[in-house]
């Protein structure tokens, strides 16, 4: 009974642990003429330029939270 109820403890503190993401942040600013967006690093705290395509660009509001899925951390 001790095992059980220490392996169900121990998946629920795994479980609960959540990895925050560094490739996400803050929309800084935008700009229409290129499509870019500024955006602060969740983690690192650094600000970045990236350049999204038209509709990527149409849903990405300066406040809002982005997550870039094909750069590494910034």
């Amino acid at each position: 009974m001790k095992k059980v109820i220490m392996i169900m403890t121990v998946a629920l503190l795994a479980m609960s642990c959540e990895k925050k993401s560094c490739n996400c942040g803050v929309i800084q600013s935008d700009n229409a003429a290129d499509y870019s967006v500024v955006i602060k690093n969740s983690c690192s705290q650094n600000n970045k330029t990236f350049y999204l395509t038209e509709g990527d660009w149409m849903n990405a509001h300066p406040g809002n939270d982005y997550c870039i899925t094909n750069t590494t951390s910034w």
